[in-house]
């Protein structure tokens, strides 16, 4: 498992992490963790062509955008994995 330091973490923010893990029942170590894994995880994993999909959707790309790219064959449905 890989090893963060963090350095020069401001007192007003160190006293509201500690007050934080203690209302938690956690040290501040595993409070910092856990707020660094609720941040920057996906509630669920992202699947690449449904993300391309719902790209495609919101852009409103028609057959004839991917006929501008040379692509002959129609536009191919997502993976349902």
């Amino acid at each position: 498992m890989a090893v963060l330091t963090v350095r020069n973490v401001p007192d007003e923010v160190h006293r509201a992490l500690r007050l934080r893990a203690a209302m938690n029942g956690r040290s501040i170590e595993a409070e910092v963790r856990e707020i660094l894994e609720d941040m920057v995880k996906p509630e669920q994993r992202i699947r690449m062509g449904d993300a391309l999909a719902t790209l495609g959707r919101q852009l409103e790309l028609t057959h004839n955008d991917f006929a501008a790219f040379g692509h002959r064959r129609a536009p191919a449905e997502p993976l349902k994995l």
